[in-house]
């Protein structure tokens, strides 16, 4: 009933001193917005369309417009004026709103085809490897869940010895078209095939391995092959491993993500390995030849006397293989002097009488520091 309807400067969402462009503007926008072709699943979309377009008849003509804002609802009822003119779009090209979502004249659908061939979906998991597999390497065995083409019907979904039907309701299309009386004259729609579901086809007796589906959902062992030199968090990229692909298309990828494990010794930065190890008093201060462990084994390694807690040796080519090229990263070696602890009374005086022994600049005691340091500053002012 006319006392039930929404005012119809409000569906359009303009006021009531609004221009005619001001109308066709809003209009313009909302019909863009709410056609039913856009909102296939919203069941409230037509009635919103419907109520949009019911607004701008009205609004759009200066007789129906100037009786509406005088009497109401009423004065734009048939039975209120049966002489009332009819609908008149001034010229305006109802097409135009529609232009970039349609194609091929008035209400043409660019709807993909259903039947076209269609890429199948990549598969994305996951594999964890040492911190020597990924700098070296290594071959892993992966188990994946993907949808493959049946064997028993090779993707047709049909019974051995039968064919699939076409669909007679969209002769093979998958989709159907309708026509529906509008106040701009007759408007075309295309919507899901409801007797085909979209296939173009009708299975009569379905393939018993796949139900009719032409395809089937299997757990698969596959071997991977990790390249060296691959670091954390990186993908490997398998062609063709995904799932299946639909009307013929190629089957996804496989992308496997992998997870590198905390290594109790060493770390890396690029192509680089990082190290830490401990040396006592006696080798910084002599030096010495000690051990140092690497991707590839424990090697000798001089230090020279008066090595200092935190120096950093480099060990040229015992880091991580390049992943692209020819080559390997270094590694760096970081030493840290141990000083001893819970001497006995004869250890602490033979470090007294050796520290009082020791004169020059090249040993700093505390109290010569802070005296060099005050020297230093003198002379700079």
């Amino acid at each position: 009933m006319a006392e039930q309807k929404r005012d119809y400067y409000e569906v359009l969402g303009v006021g009531k001193n609004a221009s005619d462009s001001d109308i066709k503007k809003a209009y313009r926008k909302l019909a863009k917005e709410n056609h039913p072709d856009l909102h296939p699943d919203d069941k409230n979309a037509e009635a919103r369309f419907k109520e949009i377009n019911e607004a701008y008849e009205v609004l759009s003509d200066a007789d129906k417009r100037s009786r509406y804002d005088q009497f109401g609802h009423a004065g734009v009822d048939p039975n209120f004026n049966a002489g009332g003119g009819g609908f008149n779009a001034d010229g305006f090209d109802f097409g135009d709103i529609f232009s970039s979502f349609f194609t091929g004249g008035f209400g043409g659908s660019t709807r993909q085809n259903r039947n076209a061939p269609r890429r199948g979906e990549s598969i994305r998991t996951g594999v964890s490897v040492t911190f020597e597999e990924a700098a070296f390497g290594c071959e892993k065995e992966i188990t994946v869940t993907r949808i493959e083409t049946c064997d028993t019907c090779g993707g047709s979904g049909c019974a051995e010895g039968t064919t699939a039907e076409t669909c007679s309701n969209c002769r093979g299309n998958g989709y159907v078209k309708t026509q529906q009386q509008t106040l701009f004259g007759v408007m075309q729609t295309t919507a899901e095939c409801p007797k085909c579901h979209g296939t173009g086809k009708i299975i009569h007796q379905p393939c018993k391995s796949c139900h009719g589906d032409g395809v089937v959902r299997r757990q698969r062992k596959l071997s991977v092959n990790i390249p060296a030199g691959i670091d954390d968090g990186q993908t490997i990229s398998l062609r063709g491993q995904g799932h299946a692909g639909e009307n013929g298309g190629p089957s996804g990828d496989l992308l496997i993500t992998v997870a590198v494990k905390r290594h109790e010794i060493f770390t890396r930065e690029g192509t680089s390995v990082y190290c830490s190890i401990p040396i006592t008093v006696a080798q910084a201060i002599l030096g010495d030849s000690i051990e140092v462990p690497t991707l590839d084994g424990k090697v000798k390694y001089s230090i020279p006397e008066g090595t200092q807690t935190g120096t950093v040796f480099r060990l040229k080519g015992k880091g991580i293989p390049n992943l692209r090229r020819d080559g390997r990263g270094d590694q760096y070696v970081t030493v840290h002097v141990e000083i001893p602890k819970g001497l006995s009374n004869e250890q602490k005086e033979l470090i007294k009488q050796f520290d009082a022994s020791m004169t020059g600049k090249n040993y700093t005691k505390q109290p010569n520091f802070f005296e060099r340091l005050k020297k230093k500053k003198d002379k700079e002012k």
